[in-house]
């Protein structure tokens, strides 16, 4: 069920991407300005944006997740991803530690954690050749608090939404600080049930789907955080993190109602069959990281050494019974004709170790070199046994046909990776920072699918040459101008490489390939800025060799010839042609009145092309005929041009600063993704805030006029077309009460990066 939510969540995603197109990348602004926006500080560093909410009336009340997508550049059109203006994904660092969580954790994790902890959210657009990073991810780096004084505080604090259902969650977040040692720690749990509407269409002129129901997936999460950072002595500090999440989903449901629809050539119905398909997952998960960092100042300039090791272990445990139920036409069950169950593991250890060295030099020179090893290991042993009912002419059952079609896929892969990074202030007015990265990778599947002998072992190795340029220059004390360019590679996340079917209906199911291999990325941005409150950004991607979903449809032709009877619409993971993706944006992050009213607003253009096509799949060879019985390939030679307004407004209600209102406000219009055209949306969310003392309590509602609703339509030349209706139910009511107590001094934190910050977002 999670694994169909993630599938359909590039849709979202896609989305989100021409919604947050505004983006103010890797500038490097001369020096460092601020702008006071209610006690919070939007500033401009080197190479990131430094967004200051330590004591902001903003952070109260409010969850990391919440505070997220009120940071300038930084949005959510689905309360499941995060997006930086113009990125493909933003990677969450905590304390300079990439978070090596599962995407579905991860978001659980951040709304599940109060803002009250944070000192500061630091974006980076456009990372350097430093940062392992993939494609065009941006990077959210989000600094805890820690005490400055000896001593203990916290925060605890209790949430409820309500949507179609009832949703609760509740944290625990402590902080101590004794002489040299500090520790902080954070306990959450939430119980949750997922719900989604989905209205499928496909087919052709000769043969027609239609699927409506819905998929309930409920959850039960509990997980946290712990951090000990002790200072050996005043140039060296040792560190350990660790992150834990474990989730469980028993009794998510799939309900859908099939109506399959054959005509003649004359477009005459010849017969109509109904089907239910009744399916049932129960899965948990469990993902624990542990990362031991030391760090050691070498001279007075302030350069610095630091190493890291890090571990990670990732386990996931899914049973599925998927049923294919005759029905009647008001939706009763007749009888079963296939049942398929399917046992689907995952088990992901990863070892990661990297050095670091900054070298600072006199006349604002300084350089980076360093070097980073991650070895990875996964393990999915795939068990499905589908089982097809046959009846008498009267309706009896006469006999079962269970066929069994085990599947274990072990993935190995290694990665060494290089990086020397160059910055320079050549004047008060300009100044540039230049890098690269050399990375080399080797990976080997291996699997036991006897049907399909190339699939039994993958092997690859390549090599890739990563370049980074960002020049900075400002005109005076108010204007400035940057140029970024920046190269990345996308890697598969690893489940994408296991090659597996979800099932959705019997002809409706989603496959993951083996055969996927990483896409390349290249990146370039103009940045004009104003007073660092009005900015202009145009920004051009490339990406080559895309990594997606498409999704093939027809008679399926085995290599052997033969020919399904029956038109399937398959779900492909694969890498679909090439892409480019150009905006242009207007934004403004400013205060007004007397700072009673905080605005950031957004507005831009995108213009998307994308160039890819597809007539074979990959993991099978099968083709597919058309109702003509002429073989067919899915394109997408199609470009689109859209409006994107983002606009995110606090208004202070009172004098004493204890009553203030949120009002966010989105818009995408409709643009051309890889599986259609995406019907344009919007959402507008509400949100009142009372603060008393040491409590905080606040109310909201989200998608107001329930307009965030996915919707994508596709018609082929061939005749196929293919229509997805998506409701997520993201128009709900919540509210939240937190309380802080103790000391609340608070002073930085070191910034520790993750040794396995490559390897972590791939297990979404």
């Amino acid at each position: 069920m999670k694994k169909f939510t993630v599938t359909l969540a590039l849709i979202t995603f896609s989305a989100v991407s021409a919604q947050q197109s505004v983006k103010n990348d890797s500038l490097k602004i001369h020096s460092v300005q601020e702008v006071l926006i209610s006690k919070k500080v939007f500033k401009k560093e080197s190479d990131r944006f430094v967004y200051d909410i330590s004591n902001a009336p903003l952070a109260k009340g409010s969850s990391t997740f919440d505070i997220l997508k009120q940071t300038p550049m930084v949005s959510s059109s689905d309360e499941s991803t995060l997006k930086i203006a113009g990125k493909n994904n933003a990677v969450i660092y905590i304390n300079g530690r990439k978070s090596n969580m599962d995407a579905a954790s991860l978001v659980q994790f951040l709304k599940n954690t109060p803002a009250e902890n944070i000192q500061k959210i630091e974006v980076i657009t456009m990372p350097g050749s430093e940062y392992q990073v993939e494609s065009s991810d941006g990077i959210i780096n989000i600094i805890l608090k820690k005490k400055s004084t000896d001593g203990f505080n916290g925060n605890m604090r209790m949430s409820s939404t309500a949507n179609k259902y009832t949703n609760n969650s509740s944290s625990f977040s402590g902080n101590y600080r004794k002489d040299k040692l500090g520790i902080s720690a954070n306990l959450s749990g939430s119980a949750n049930i997922q719900p989604q509407y989905f209205d499928l269409q496909n087919g052709n002129s000769l043969a027609t789907n239609r699927s409506v129901g819905f998929i309930d997936d409920p959850n039960q999460n509990l997980g946290g955080y712990l951090n000990i950072d002790y200072q050996l002595n005043d140039n060296s500090n040792i560190a350990l993190s660790w992150n834990t999440w474990a989730n469980k989903s028993y009794g998510a449901t799939i309900n859908l109602f099939n109506t399959l629809k054959t005509f003649d050539n004359e477009g005459n119905l010849l017969s109509t069959e109904y089907t239910n398909s009744r399916n049932r997952e129960d899965a948990r998960s469990y993902n624990n990281n542990v990362n031991l960092n030391y760090e050691v100042k070498t001279d007075s300039l302030g350069s610095k050494l630091n190493l890291n090791a890090a571990y990670l272990n990732y386990k996931r445990f899914q049973h599925g019974d998927n049923n294919t139920i005759l029905a009647n036409a008001d939706g009763t069950d007749v009888h079963a004709t296939k049942n398929v169950l399917q046992s689907q593991p995952q088990i992901i250890n990863s070892f990661a170790a990297t050095a670091d060295y900054n070298r600072k030099f006199e006349n604002d020179f300084s350089a980076s070199v360093g070097a980073n090893f991650n070895k990875t290991n996964t393990d999915n042993d795939i068990q499905s046994i589908t089982t097809d009912f046959i009846y008498d002419s009267t309706g009896q059952l006469i006999d079962k046909d269970p066929t069994a079609t085990p599947n274990h896929f072990i993935y190995d892969e290694s990665i060494y990776g290089f990086y020397l990074t160059l910055e320079k202030k050549f004047s008060d007015k300009f100044s540039g920072k230049a890098g690269a990265r050399y990375e080399i990778t080797g990976s080997l599947g291996t699997s036991d699918n006897s049907k399909d002998p190339a699939l039994r072992r993958i092997e690859r190795e390549y090599s890739n040459f990563l370049p980074y340029l960002s020049l900075n220059y400002a005109i005076n004390d108010n204007q400035n101008l940057s140029y970024a360019f920046s190269s990345r590679m996308r890697r598969p996340s690893f489940w994408e490489l296991n090659p597996v079917k979800n099932l959705l209906t019997e002809y409706n199911y989603t496959q993951n390939n083996p055969f996927v291999k990483a896409s390349a990325t290249y990146n370039q941005e103009l940045t004009y800025m104003y007073k660092n409150s009005y900015f202009i950004v145009l920004n051009h991607s490339y990406l080559k060799d895309v990594i997606t979903q498409v999704p093939l449809q027809g008679y399926p032709v085995s290599p052997d010839g033969t020919v399904g009877a029956v038109n399937e619409l398959r779900y492909i993971r694969t890498n679909f042609g090439d892409q480019q993706e150009m905006s242009a944006a207007l934004g403004v992050n400013k205060s007004f009145f007397k700072q009673a009213v905080s605005v950031n607003f957004n507005i831009g253009m995108q213009h998307n092309i994308n160039r890819g096509s597809l007539s074979v799949d990959p993991t099978t060879g099968d083709r597919f005929l058309n109702a003509n019985g002429d073989f067919v390939t899915y394109t997408n030679e199609t470009e689109s041009t859209s409006l994107f307004i983002q606009s995110n407004n606090t208004i202070r209600l009172d004098k004493k600063k204890t009553w203030f209102l949120g009002l966010n406000y989105f818009y995408v219009d409709k643009q051309q993704i890889e599986l259609g055209l995406l019907k344009n949306m919007m959402s507008l969310d509400l949100n009142l805030k009372k603060i008393w003392n040491d409590w905080t309590f606040s109310v909201n509602v989200n998608d107001v006029f329930r307009t965030n609703v996915v919707e994508v339509n596709d018609r082929q030349a061939n005749g196929n077309f293919n229509y997805i209706l998506n409701d997520t139910y993201r128009q709900n009511f919540g509210a939240t009460i937190v309380y802080n107590f103790g000391n609340k001094k608070v002073k930085k934190v070191r910034d520790i990066e993750d040794a396995s910050k490559d390897v972590k977002s791939r297990t979404r």
